[in-house]
């Protein structure tokens, strides 16, 4: 049996001896990426560095990325679909290709995890007008052994990664499979429809750009990128045909059972979707997120909510069963030092949205059935009134309403919620499109105007400890959340315009350095100091106003910004301010 921890150290250690430099898990919480809520895969923070800009730690990196995915979660539920996972990776930066990539991968699943030729098989890309069939990774994948029954060429829908957004770094992947069947040998021919060959590795080899026109040109930087999910990995190597019997399942699923004292092999579905939301909210929370009605606080409060209404599904009566099975998660993955520093307030967090939701919970599920009996279905009005009455996500009542056989006029509940207040259709809907960060100018200096912004926030409010809490910026405006517990006064926000102003028309130069992250603190930069960063980071100083570490992009002098000009201050959530301005 290997566990999740002996998985990990395997990896990122045979990568380590490859040269590569072991980097942190990232936050949940996208740093300069507007386009998602969350980070959904490991090279997602690693965008800037895709694109040519240079990592600190260089130019061969790994590590093990905590994930969130949104686009699933009405397919949890199953024996393979989680919203949080971890996927470990590694990745050239402009380095080694397609050569060395394909054989470290070989290497690391036939020597270190011991899988047997007769069970492994790969696909590469066929080929289509805009690029050329992947023949190299054919031939590469031969000479390591690989019949040529066990190699098949797939369409661009099946082995072609990105671009993420509309355009930028993209190209063909090679992915491996694993035969999961015990009693039965693997057919000599790789057949990629049969579902007993599971996919465990993939390789993309990111040699082209796609660019405004739409072509694809080959990169001047060509990257590796590659993904293997941990929990779907730890499952096919014991031989287990449910994710949720393997070890970063297995203590959640019992607590679940001790609570309901009911057995997993009778309520799978419930205690799946149980199991699933609670972990993927307690890192949600770990990474300082709050439930809330937009965005990611709207995520996590649908997350906690449906679990909970599971939870009552299945008779779990005691109170605070929600935390007690999150501490179960926080002990299953003790080596992320978030979980252990914001225990409390998760734990707390935990509670207080279980408590506001029971207390409401019964009286909605009475309500939702009377409007059934009445009308026959259930309209925007009345989902809204669900919504804001009883604190029902749009998501639970169509579940609730699917049970009942009837439908919900989900269009109308939107036109009816926008009537009322301002929320991420996105979020609502749970799609979330991936896409890479925007770097135009426009982007770049209003990116470098949060900088301004923090320390006139900390000057201005006599606060040090503000903390960045999110940013989401365009072209357009940027928005920046921050840690702090009343609405600021006009004169605060006035002289924090003021502030951020002088430093623009003082023409500051923009300097960046790289050093060690005890350096960094030596010298002033602001950051949260934990095992978030690797040996070296990027450190931005604004003249002598800000010092900041950062992964970018920034201008290099602020007289290339503008005037800075505050549309709103507002709440984002509890403990959460936010400001939204513009650069003119």
């Amino acid at each position: 049996m290997i566990t999740r921890k002996e998985l990990i150290k395997k990896y990122t250690h045979f990568f380590e001896s490859k040269e590569h430099k072991i980097i942190p898990s990232a936050s949940l919480i996208p740093e300069n990426d507007p386009t998602v809520l969350f980070t959904t895969a490991g090279m997602h923070p690693l965008v800037p560095f895709l694109l040519g800009q240079k990592h600190p730690l260089g130019k061969r990196l790994t590590n093990v990325q905590k994930c969130i995915r949104t686009g699933d979660i009405e397919e949890v539920g199953d024996n393979v679909h989680h919203t949080f996972f971890e996927m470990l990776g590694n990745w050239s930066l402009g380095d080694y290709f397609k050569e060395e990539a394909i054989k470290y991968s070989f290497e690391f699943l036939t020597k270190e995890l011991k899988i047997p030729l007769e069970r492994f098989a790969v696909t590469v890309f066929e080929g289509n007008k805009d690029c050329k069939k992947d023949k190299e990774s054919y031939e590469l994948w031969k000479e390591l052994g690989i019949s040529e029954e066990r190699i098949a060429f797939l369409p661009k829908e099946n082995n072609w990664w990105g671009p993420a957004g509309s355009t930028g770094p993209c190209g063909p992947d090679t992915e491996m499979f694993y035969w999961i069947d015990n009693k039965n040998p693997a057919p000599k021919k790789f057949e990629p429809e049969d579902k007993r060959w599971v996919e465990i590795w993939n390789d993309v080899l990111m040699g082209y750009v796609k660019n405004k026109e739409g072509k694809y040109i080959e990169a001047e930087q060509k990257n590796i990128d590659t993904g293997m999910g941990v929990e779907r990995t730890v499952s096919v190597l014991n031989g287990l045909e449910d994710n949720y019997l393997a070890d970063m399942w297995k203590p959640i699923i019992e607590k679940i059972e001790q609570l309901s004292k009911k057995k997993y092999s009778e309520n799978k579905k419930e205690m799946r979707i149980i199991a699933d939301h609670i972990k993927a909210a307690v890192f949600i929370l770990g990474d300082k997120v709050v439930p809330g009605n937009t965005e990611q606080g709207y995520v996590l409060r649908r997350l906690i909510r449906r679990a909970i209404r599971i939870l009552k599904k299945i008779e779990v009566k005691e109170k605070n069963s929600v935390s007690k099975i999150g501490e179960e998660v926080i002990s299953i993955y003790s080596d992320y030092e978030e979980l252990k520093l914001n225990k409390k307030k998760i734990l707390e967090e935990l509670d207080k949205e279980q408590e506001k939701f029971e207390k409401t919970l019964d009286k909605g599920i009475k309500e939702l059935e009377k409007i059934i009996l009445k009308e026959k279905n259930i309209d925007g009005k009345n989902a809204f009134l669900l919504y804001q009455s009883y604190g029902f996500p749009i998501e639970i009542i169509k579940e609730l309403a699917e049970e009942k056989g009837v439908k919900v006029k989900e269009k109308d509940f939107l036109e009816e919620l926008n009537l009322h207040q301002e929320l991420s259709r996105t979020a609502s809907a749970g799609k979330f499109k991936a896409g890479l960060a925007d770097d135009s100018i426009a982007t770049t200096k209003l990116h470098t105007t949060t900088h301004l912004l923090l320390k006139s926030l900390k000057i201005v409010l006599k606060d040090e400890k503000i903390e960045q809490r999110g940013s989401n910026i365009t072209p357009e405006r940027l928005r920046f959340d921050f840690a702090f517990a009343r609405k600021l006064k006009e004169e605060e926000i006035k002289a924090i315009e003021d502030l951020v102003n002088a430093q623009i028309q003082s023409s500051c130069e923009v300097i960046r350095e790289e050093m060690s992250p005890e350096k960094a603190k030596q010298k002033g930069a602001c950051g949260i100091f934990d095992k978030k960063y690797g040996e070296i980071v990027s450190v931005y100083s604004v003249g002598n106003f800000s010092k900041e570490i950062c992964s970018g992009p920034h201008v290099k002098n602020t007289c290339e910004l503008g005037k800075f000009k505050i549309q709103k201050e507002e709440a984002s959530s509890s403990g959460v301010r936010r400001i939204k301005a513009i650069l003119e």
